[in-house]
């Protein structure tokens, strides 16, 4: 049985993908699951989509915990904890990155024993969160690495899980994901199948016992006792708000009591600080600031501006 997980950002049709490359599947005969799973449903946030598909019929249910097959839309959640995108992968797991980095770098920065193959960034974007045509892309490569799937198949997938969105995205997605099938043509059939899993192998796992507590403890608050401090919900963010000062009105009470996660602090004087730990990006400051003192930058444009600034 093939057993492949996407990661992705939402917003960049992980599901799609999986539903993509499912349908082609099914085209060549097999049983097939696809499904997604969310985390936080939101634009930007990690997401991962899997797909099963074997010859006789599937019984495990559940999410990919040893793939065959990993594919990661976007670079930037490697490094991310909560994505999970190197759980679970051994030495018989391939790993297609979309990178304009090279295999031997994201071997030499993953440090795991697999194979990893990069395919190039299909378009430079301001907003991560919007690679175009990214889950077909995807589906695509992912098609011709695990090399029982006709350029066919997955051309007539396309065709009938995009179907209703029109003639022009339907080509446009299949320019791209048979552009990407080509391009991983020296890759062909790369990708193994897992051994079935015996329900005799089963091992219970290890609970953990939550006892109850009091709301000031248990409360979704970003500063309060025993939240994830270290997994800063900063990492998802696509877009930065960055306040410009010189035209500030200092009417703090608008962008802070809009802020949904409390993220934006008020200085002495009226002052407004982001919290970028905590900002996740939403953009909603940015929405309502009443003399537009806040604009959106690309975090990676943000983040080399910090670092150009270090050094000097």
């Amino acid at each position: 049985m093939f057993r492949i997980r996407f990661h992705g950002r939402g917003g960049q049709g992980m599901k799609t993908a999986s539903r993509i490359l499912g349908t082609a599947f099914f085209l060549e005969g097999y049983d097939v699951q696809d499904a997604p799973r969310y985390g936080a449903e939101r634009r930007g946030a990690p997401i991962f989509a899997y797909v099963r598909a074997g010859r006789e019929t599937i019984n495990e249910r559940g999410v990919i915990r040893h793939p065959d097959l990993v594919v990661v839309a976007d670079d930037t959640l490697v490094p991310v904890p909560a994505a999970g995108v190197l759980a679970g992968i051994d030495q018989r797991t391939v790993v297609l990155i979309n990178s304009d980095e090279s295999s031997l770098e994201w071997l030499h920065r993953t440090n795991i024993a697999g194979t990893v193959v990069a395919l190039p960034l299909t378009a430079d974007v301001e907003d991560r969160a919007d690679l175009p045509y990214i889950g077909a892309t995807c589906a695509g490569a992912a098609a011709q690495l695990v090399g029982v799937i006709t350029r066919d198949s997955l051309s007539r997938a396309i065709e009938e899980e995009l179907s209703a969105l029109g003639k022009a995205v339907v080509d446009k997605n299949l320019e791209m994901a048979l552009q990407a099938y080509d391009a991983m043509a020296k890759h062909a059939g790369v990708v193994t199948q897992g051994k079935e899993i015996s329900a005799g192998d089963y091992v219970s796992p290890d609970w953990v016992d939550f006892p109850f507590e009091q709301a000031s403890v248990s409360a979704p608050v970003i500063h309060g006792a025993l939240t994830s401090v270290e997994v800063k919900t900063g990492l998802w963010r696509t877009l930065r708000p960055v306040i410009d000062y010189e035209r500030c009105n200092h009417c703090w009470w608008v962008c802070s009591t809009f802020c949904p996660d409390s993220a934006i602090n008020v200085l002495e004087g009226g002052k407004p600080e982001i919290d970028y730990d905590h900002c996740k990006g939403c953009m909603i400051c940015v929405a309502h600031c009443p003399p537009h003192a806040i604009e959106a930058i690309p975090e990676q444009l943000a983040q080399k501006q910090e670092h150009e600034g270090e050094e000097v």
